[in-house]
């Protein structure tokens, strides 16, 4: 038997070991429950026994499969994995694809860049001996096992082949997303202790150049005012980078010219004989990617680690305003990125994958990097925007490549959504067999437009309900369980509760707190250099289970629906609303395009309804208009539900990942000028006008 029908008859065999029980727990209200019960543990360890076959490990496991407490009042909280075991997940992507599965001329990635015709690909032998070149670099910068290195850089393959020779080499990556300001790095450097810096000279997303480089410098300087000097900055010549540089590094030079960063000649940028850019250096930090390179071995043996040593940390929005460092442990998000994403998405050897996320959000972590090379997919990485040039591009690049599986944001399909169906049936998207969501619910509209025009009603979607924290949790294969905008039922091993304010457990067809009441492999350990925040957000409230912080519904029969954040719902005269359901409302009708509904204090009722919609291009708002989308509210939902003030929103405050802040249009709705810290709002210009054009509550 060759190594992939080894690999293929190990997961039928794992799936056998569960999916029958799993199913019949599903399906049958009396079994339902026996999911949950402790005997069936050894049956899910076995599952996982079997999947862990597929990897290599260095030494194996000598306690249980899982450990943990998640009941603050018995001790401390702890999640452990695989304990004893050790390997190196870098092995596992690269070393075992390359040389066991005889996977080295394989494509590892398409790259496509901002402009169209920028383009590359590279093997999996090609990533190995570039990531094993870079490994070698970041050791001889004095990085080891443990340090922690940040990484901000654009979606370009050198950012995959940085975060994967940290792990190589047992270092702890931690990814800025690039849209974020310089304040955001720092605060993030400063908060992991951050060894060293990566970052590129800059790039181009759309029509905006984005000068990586300067923002990193004055990360960096605020770092040093506040007593925390870096002392190594390596700069990837991304825009600025010269012919020989580009055969190099497999990304080829951007075809757009780039006058901001054009200087005379003069300026010492190592290794540099034609005209120079203006990247800002300085010679006692800055050291220069491709020199380094250059001279370094594609020879690197891996680190080998132990199961719960931490893989990686990233930072999510706390509710305090403070960023928290969710830390990632290695065995654990190993088995469960590969295994989550080879049977959600239904992974064929000779498919094409697009994740369109960027890798500085978890998605792009495990959907991206360590889930599909786990697999040996063949992936799509894209620079761009789905706008730009022109609002076909997403499509374009599907028949380009023969996109087979289509991973995007709900943001993005609505994006897409108002400029109609032409530019998308412009091209054939013949290829695509799987649609998925991720991100944030999608309302029924938007399932609906992608379902039939983008998959033109033969694609099933996965709509994926999941977090920085938890990895995944709801994600099931689409063409067993599929209904419009519902999460369905959770991957294995996951046991979800709906609980009342008062933490009671609800049965049956039910409303409220979504919790876990048992961990998986792939759950978040702690937050970085503060454990008891941790058990403070997320098991305090409900001692016993993990608290995701949203609402779900489950219906009659027994499908779940994510409502949206917790703090996204209104008590409405003792009636707890979801705001995400009043969005859905709001954008079913034909002149909306996008909508944020948030609670305003109101005397009687509790809470009101404030909603602020963005309508559709030659749209334009009036009274009557109004009075149409409360009368759809009311019909949708019930009169409960009817909006007390709609504002005309010609733009929402939203993070350079396409997120609505909601907290800044409570302030909004309030009309409270104290906003806290927007520094990752992609336009604040937005805020004035939002506050210029509110409502005037009468109450």
């Amino acid at each position: 038997m060759n190594m992939q029908s080894l690999e293929k008859s190990n997961a039928q065999r794992a799936l056998v070991v569960f999916g029958c029980i799993w199913c019949l727990c599903l399906f049958s209200k009396t079994c339902r429950k026996v999911l949950f019960l402790p005997k069936l543990c050894p049956r899910l360890a076995e599952f996982w026994g079997v999947v862990a076959k597929d990897f290599f490990w260095k030494s194996k496991p000598t306690g249980p499969f899982l450990s943990y407490n998640f009941d603050v009042t018995k001790g401390e909280i702890f999640i452990k994995c695989m304990e004893g075991a050790s390997t190196n997940i870098c092995y596992n992507l690269l070393d075992r694809n390359v040389h066991e599965r005889k996977l080295g001329d394989r494509i590892a990635f398409f790259w496509e860049g901002n402009e169209p015709g920028d383009e590359s690909v590279v093997t999996y032998r090609e990533l190995l001996q570039r990531v094993c070149r870079f490994a070698n670099v970041l050791r001889s910068q004095g990085v080891k096992k443990g340090d922690r290195v940040s990484i901000y850089m654009p979606m370009v393959i050198e950012l995959v082949v940085a975060m994967l020779a940290c792990v190589r080499i047992g270092a702890v990556h931690s990814i800025v997303f690039a849209g974020f300001s310089a304040e955001s790095l720092c605060e993030r450097i400063m908060d992991s202790q951050c060894l060293l810096l990566i970052t590129a000279d800059g790039f181009y997303r759309g029509d905006k150049l984005i000068n990586l480089k300067h923002l990193a410098d004055e990360a960096l300087q605020k770092c040093r005012d506040k007593g925390f000097p870096v002392k190594r900055c390596i700069v990837l010549k991304h825009l600025s980078k010269e012919p020989e540089e580009s055969m190099d590094s497999h990304s080829p030079p951007a075809k757009r010219s780039c006058p901001d960063l054009q200087v005379k000649k003069g300026i010492d940028f190592p290794q540099s004989s034609m005209m120079k850019s203006l990247v800002p250096w300085n010679p006692e930090v800055d050291l220069c990617w491709h020199a380094l390179i250059s001279e370094a071995s594609d020879e690197c043996e891996p680190e080998w680690c132990n199961s719960e040593d931490p893989l990686f940390i990233l930072y999510t929005s706390g509710s305090t305003g403070k960023p928290k460092g969710v830390v990632h442990t290695v065995s654990g998000y190993m088995l469960y990125t590969a295994t989550t994403f080879k049977l959600v998405f239904d992974h064929q050897p000779d498919d094409v994958y697009w994740c369109t996320a960027d890798i500085g959000w978890i998605t792009g972590h495990s959907y991206i990097t360590y889930g599909p090379l786990a697999n040996g997919a063949t992936s799509v990485l894209f620079e761009g925007l789905p706008t730009y040039p022109d609002v076909s591009r997403m499509w374009e690049i599907v028949d380009k490549y023969h996109v087979t599986k289509f991973y995007t944001a709900p943001t993005a399909i609505r994006l897409l959504m108002k400029f109609g169906s032409e530019p998308v049936q412009k091209f054939k998207r013949k290829s695509l067999k799987v649609l998925g969501t991720v991100g944030e619910p999608i309302n029924p509209e938007a399932w609906h437009w992608y379902y039939n025009v983008v998959g033109e009603k033969r694609c099933p979607i996965v709509d994926t309900f999941w977090q920085t924290e938890t990895v995944s949790s709801f994600l099931l294969p689409p063409e067993l369980f599929q209904k419009p905008h519902s999460a369905t039922f959770p991957f294995f091993g996951v046991v979800p509760a709906i609980l009342n304010e008062s933490g009671e457990e609800l049965e049956g067809p039910s409303e409220g707190y979504l919790v876990f009441k048992q961990p998986w492999p792939g759950v978040m350990r702690t937050v970085y250099g503060n454990h008891q925040r941790f058990e403070s957000i997320y098991f305090k409230k409900f001692p016993g289970y993990y608290v995701t912080g949203d609402g779900c519904r489950r219906d009659k029969d027994g499908y779940y629906w994510i409502t949206g954040r917790i703090d996204d719902m209104l008590n409405v005269s003792g009636h707890l609303l979801s705001t995400a359901e009043v969005e859905s409302a709001l954008v079913e009708h034909r002149a909306v395009a996008e909508a944020a509904v948030v609670g305003r204090p109101h005397p009687i009722k509790g809470e009101s309804l404030y909603c602020f919609v963005t309508l559709k291009d030659g749209v334009a708002y009036s009274q009557m208009l109004e009075a149409e989308l409360k009368k759809q509210v009311r019909e949708k939902i019930g009169a409960i539900a009817t909006p007390d003030y709609i504002q005309n929103a010609p733009g929402l405050p939203k993070t350079r990942s396409g997120k609505i802040m909601r907290r800044v249009l409570r302030k909004i709705a309030c009309n409270e000028k104290d906003l806290g810290d927007i520094s990752t709002l992609a336009d604040s210009s937005v805020v004035e006008e939002l506050f210029q054009n509110r409502c005037c509550p009468s109450v």
